[in-house]
């Protein structure tokens, strides 16, 4: 069983970094450090978002309207940081 909880937190250290990849990368695009125009950068960009926009689409049916500020990377983060503390604390339980 404790293999299967140090599996799981592996899963949630990619999404982890993906989606902190993610966010780096908007930043970067919208600051114009990186251009799409770039196919390497293109690539990645497409490859990220079919892989994290629905996940922030059902995020952001339950968030407000902000205008151009979008929470649905944080908000998603915060839930990996939540499922990890929570199976970290429970581990002795699995034991």
């Amino acid at each position: 069983m404790l293999s299967l909880i140090q599996i799981l937190l592996l899963v949630l250290g990619v999404a982890q970094f993906i989606i902190i990849v993610h966010i780096i990368l908007s930043w970067l695009i919208n600051f114009q450090v990186l251009s799409l125009g770039s196919p390497i950068v293109a690539s990645i960009w497409d490859g990220l978002n079919r892989l994290l926009e629905p996940i922030y689409m059902r995020i952001r049916q339950f968030l407000p309207d902000l205008g151009g500020i979008d929470l649905a990377p944080l908000v998603a983060l915060l839930v990996v940081y939540a499922i990890r503390i929570v199976l970290i604390n429970n581990m002795a339980v699995f034991v």
